[in-house]
């Protein structure tokens, strides 16, 4: 995947740790999830704006 093998992982992951610190991890991990849960939501519904014309709507308007 992309090139990446276990140790560029850890390597990242160690990073990460030293940025933000052990105790934001679980607040970081949770935002991207939920980030991740509303975009795979999104993409199996349908828009929820109709704009295409049906004529019953437009005989009920009359």
């Amino acid at each position: 995947m992309f090139g990446i093998g276990m140790p560029e992982l850890i390597i990242i992951l160690v990073i990460i740790l030293i940025i933000f610190g052990a105790g934001k991890l679980p607040e970081i991990g949770g935002a991207i999830g939920k980030g991740i849960k509303n975009f795979k939501k999104a993409t199996r519904e349908p828009d929820e704006i109709d704009v295409t014309p049906d004529s019953k709507k437009i005989e009920e308007k009359k």
